[in-house]
């Protein structure tokens, strides 16, 4: 593994935005002026800690201008409250969409940050009811929060969780519709979604996520691809991160550059068939 010294070696993300995004995406800034493909995704989509990430690397492949609209701990609402970021995916030749978790987004139960998508904000007059004997203000991140109503009251919980996955369904139908025109799925993890003991814990993204929710979203796309990464390549994921050795906690739970590849091969594959 790599470790970027604080202040020297680090990636250069090259922040830049679009039209009036409140979001700064990961550059080169593109022109969007010819042909070209957008990703809309989160961490694994923008690369956090990656070198070349995915999207670099198809745009490599296939020799037409890529642009990464990926947004680190995004969930659906980060693209859906950005009219600007939208449009450049209704001019794209194609979209490749990341399938994002279901926590990241707000609810019936509560409210995220409308950018940085994994913070909580609040719990609604509901979800204070439901969860009586928990105080909501101790928590600030999302993943955090249903840990602990998991451990207080496992029963209740799943209402919340169910909760999350009906609204994830028709957030990205909205989404997806929103974007029309060619658009390829992408589900990037080191699970599958018919995994069922993955897809109902709380473990690594896409969270609560499985192959019933997917097959529901294939009438409004082209294409899905799969990367499921196995056990080993999960452990060995940092190596060739580049990273500071305060990150070095957050660096060991992405999936490092031999994953990046193995998603822009299969990728570029299906992308070729629908430029």
């Amino acid at each position: 593994m790599s470790f970027a010294k604080m202040g020297g070696g680090a990636i250069d993300y090259a922040p830049c935005r679009y039209g009036k995004s409140r979001i700064a995406f990961r550059g080169p800034k593109k022109k969007l002026e010819d042909a070209y493909v957008a990703f809309v995704g989160g961490t694994e989509t923008y690369g956090k800690f990656i070198p070349t990430p995915f999207v670099s690397q198809v745009e490599g492949s296939l020799g037409i201008e890529c642009v990464n609209l990926g947004c680190v701990n995004a969930g659906i609402d980060a693209f859906l409250a950005e009219p600007a970021v939208l449009g450049v995916t209704q001019h794209a030749d194609v979209t490749v969409v990341q399938i994002m978790g279901a926590q990241n987004m707000s609810n019936r139960y509560y409210k995220v940050h409308p950018r940085r998508n994994d913070r909580f904000i609040s719990a609604s007059q509901m979800m204070q009811m439901v969860f009586h004997e928990v105080d909501f203000s101790e928590f600030h991140f999302n993943r955090h929060m249903l840990q602990s109503l998991k451990t207080v009251a496992p029963e209740r919980y799943t209402m919340v969780r169910e909760e999350l996955r009906m609204a994830w369904s028709a957030r990205m139908k909205l989404l997806l519709n929103t974007i029309g025109g060619k658009v390829v799925l992408l589900w990037v993890a080191d699970h599958s979604p018919d995994d069922e003991a993955a897809t109902t814990e709380l473990g690594r993204d896409p969270l609560f996520v499985d192959r019933s929710m997917v097959d529901e979203l294939m009438p409004l796309v082209d294409d899905l691809v799969e990367v499921v990464v196995s056990p080993n390549e999960a452990e060995g994921s940092t190596d060739e991160m580049v990273f500071s050795e305060m990150e070095q906690v957050a660096a060991k739970r992405m999936l490092g550059p031999s994953v990046h590849g193995q998603t822009a091969t299969a990728l570029t594959k299906v992308l070729q068939g629908l430029i």
